[in-house]
Order: structure tokens, then C-alpha cells, then sequence
């Protein structure tokens, strides 16, 4: 995915994008406020239902097919630009998205215009399509996106194409706060340095995983949250892979076949992949590294003595990333899964997807202890 969004900027004069003088400065600034999940859409009743809201509701917060029930990619939360006390609120949220118009005559589409020079404006009114981010710009923590545009047509074309690329600046930003929130205390580090030791790899691990199963290059670690509500994460990982082998067929026919051999019930049965829902694999950056990012859901089965499975009536989703690590020419596979009946699972499974980017292998790892050791002696 690209960080940078803007496109279509005839001489740069995009890139030129000023914001409103006393915003960017270096002063001390509280934390973004506001749940998890959340994205306040900042646009005028007219577009929000209309078809612009539709083009912002489809491609920067469409419905997740492999969830168990439908849940958007964030929940949206429109506000209007009604008096100062209501842009001082909005100013404090964690996600923020401007979409209006500039041809329009709304507060919106006048608060968009004061964000331009003269030369960056006379651009977006010449035609140009502009979605920029910025990072931190009245509260720590903070992602906001400007999108401009003259006509509302031009705007919904745009997202139509870059819509993803919006979602990921906020899935960005929001996993970065997550990993914040859950490790900032109890964090284990006696687990992490064992893998490190063991396996040559680390992970951040929260205070109350556990280690379930440790094998020679397989590790199944579990939070039990109750009977009825837990979280699963296991890494497993090959030597001396052919990266050349690696492609969603491969990834799907390991899991299930590590799922099957280590993810069993107490009662019997095992974990597998649900076939019948939507699966998605899609080639990623993960951390560096060429790997491929996979969605759907699991439930639990036994196998007949003719090879059937039979249901057991339980399941949830699962994220899997499986990449390679040029530098100790390995596969990883990193896999989260929750079960959870009851409760949204979006951003449960948010928390599986954030300890997943805390990966580091041996290298990088000990250069951060090294790192860390030398600032706390300076």
C-alpha cells in the first residue's frame, strides 16, 4: 500500500498543501480521544446521504465477508462543522476523514478550502483529486485524511480507486495504538526472550498468554479470557525455504495441516479452515518482507473413518501471515484466531493482527536490546 496518497498534482503544487497556521506546531499535545474502531467522517448531510456517503461507506469502511457477522472495516460516525464547540470536539478523535466538494457552498467545503494556498487550490479547481494525510495534526495519536476535490463526481471516482489506501491509513495508525494500549503494562518479557533463545525470532506477548505448545519450529500460545472466550496464536516456521513456493495454495494446505496436527479441542476434533466462507489472500509488504496476508474463518470438525469432517458446531475468524525473512532465509507463518460467540470480533481480531507486527527476527531483536541498553546508559 502506498503512504503517500496524493496523485494528480500538476507541478508539485499539491505536495504544497498548507495547513492552517497554528496547527503544526511543536507545542505539547494531549492524546486523540475517542473508541477504537471509530472514524469521524466530517460532510454535509447532503453528501453523507448520498451517493458520496455510499462511495465513502463501500470503499473506506465496506462489510468484512470473513467475519462471522457482518461488521464494517470502522465504524463511521459523520459530523457536521455546526459551531466551534463542535470542531473543537472533532479536532480531539483519533481517525478523522474531510470529504466535501469545494465546489459546494457548506461549512465543510469552506473549512477544505482554508487548508490550500492559492496555487494548490487553483489545482484541485483546475480538476486535480488530492487524499492527504496527516499525521498527529491537533492530538498525539491522531490520523487525519483531507480529501479534495472540485465536484462530488471526481471525489467518489477517486475513492472508488483509492479507497483501500484510506482504510489502510487508518488500520495503520489504529494498530500502532493498539500495540500501545496492550503492551504498555505486564508485558512478558521472560516468554519473549525464551523464543528469542529457542527460535530465533520475538514477539511482544501480553500479560496473560500462555505457552501451549513449544516443538522444534512450531509454537502455539493462547489467552483464555473464559470457557466460552479465547484468543490463539501460533508461529511456525521452515529453514531454507524457496520463497519461489510461496502462494495462497501452499498457505492455506500448511495451515490446515498444522491445525489439524496442534489445534485440537479437550473434548477431540480440531481446528480447520471453513471453505463454505469467503477466504481472501492478498500478496503484502509484511514488515519488510514479501509475504501474503489471509483471512477467513476456522471451525472446529472431527474426521469420520471415511475421511468426512463433521461439524462441531464451533468456529471464528482468523488472520494469517506467512512471509520470508531474507535475513535467516526463512518462512514464517503467523497465525491469529479468536473465538468469542456473542461479541464483535472485528477488533478482537485487531489484537491477533498487532502482536502479528511485532515480529522481529534474532537480528533485529538483539540490535533493539543492544539499542535500548545504550540509551539507558547514556
Amino acid at each position: 500500500m502506498n503512504t503517500s496518497i496524493t496523485r494528480h498534482y500538476p507541478l508539485l503544487l499539491l505536495i504544497l498543501l498548507l495547513v492552517t497556521a497554528g496547527c503544526e506546531t511543536l507545542e505539547y499535545r494531549p492524546a486523540a480521544v475517542g473508541r477504537e474502531g471509530d472514524v469521524v467522517v466530517v460532510t454535509d448531510s447532503s453528501s453523507w446521504n448520498g451517493a458520496l456517503g455510499d462511495a465513502i461507506r463501500g470503499n473506506v469502511a465496506p462489510y468484512l465477508g470473513t467475519l462471522p457477522a457482518p461488521e464494517r472495516a470502522f465504524n463511521l460516525q459523520r459530523m457536521t462543522l455546526t459551531s466551534n464547540s463542535v470542531i473543537e470536539a472533532i479536532q480531539k478523535q483519533k481517525n478523522i476523514l474531510f470529504v466535501a466538494p469545494l465546489s459546494d457552498s457548506t461549512r465543510e467545503a469552506e473549512f477544505l478550502r482554508t487548508r490550500l494556498d492559492p496555487q494548490a487550490l487553483a489545482a484541485v479547481q483546475s480538476g486535480s483529486v488530492s487524499i492527504v494525510p496527516r499525521r498527529d495534526l491537533w492530538r498525539t495519536g491522531q490520523q487525519v485524511i483531507y480529501v479534495f476535490g472540485q465536484s462530488e463526481e471526481a471525489i467518489i471516482a477517486e475513492l472508488e480507486e483509492r479507497g483501500s489506501d484510506i482504510q489502510y491509513q487508518f488500520n495503520d495508525i489504529t494498530r500502532e495504538r493498539v500495540e500501545e494500549e496492550m503492551f504498555e503494562k505486564g508485558r512478558q518479557f521472560d516468554m519473549e526472550n525464551a523464543l528469542l533463545d529457542k527460535h530465533d525470532f520475538r514477539i511482544k506477548m501480553q500479560h496473560d498468554y500462555f505457552t501451549a505448545i513449544d516443538t522444534t519450529n512450531f509454537v502455539w500460545l493462547r489467552r483464555v479470557v473464559s470457557q466460552n472466550s479465547w484468543r490463539s496464536l501460533f508461529v511456525y516456521y521452515v529453514d531454507d525455504f524457496n520463497p519461489a513456493n510461496l502462494n495462497p495454495a501452499w498457505i492455506n494446505a500448511a495451515r490446515d495441516r498444522l491445525t489439524e496436527t496442534h489445534i485440537q479441542g479437550n473434548l477431540g476434533g480440531f481446528v480447520t479452515t471453513d471453505y463454505r466462507r469467503e477466504l481472501i489472500s492478498e500478496n503484502i509488504d509484511f514488515l519488510g518482507r514479501y509475504g501474503f496476508e489471509t483471512r477467513g474463518l476456522w471451525h472446529m470438525v472431527e474426521r469420520e473413518d471415511d475421511g468426512d469432517l463433521t461439524e462441531w458446531g464451533m468456529g471464528g475468524p482468523f488472520v494469517n501471515y506467512t512471509f520470508y525473512d531474507d535475513d535467516s532465509r526463512r518462512l514464517y507463518m503467523i497465525d491469529g484466531m479468536v473465538f468469542a460467540p456473542g461479541y464483535d470480533k472485528r477488533e478482537f481480531l485487531r489484537h491477533m493482527e498487532t502482536i502479528a507486527h511485532t515480529f522481529q527476527n534474532a537480528n533485529e531483536a538483539r540490535a533493539e536490546s543492544t539499542e535500548s541498553t545504550m540509551a539507558a546508559t547514556e
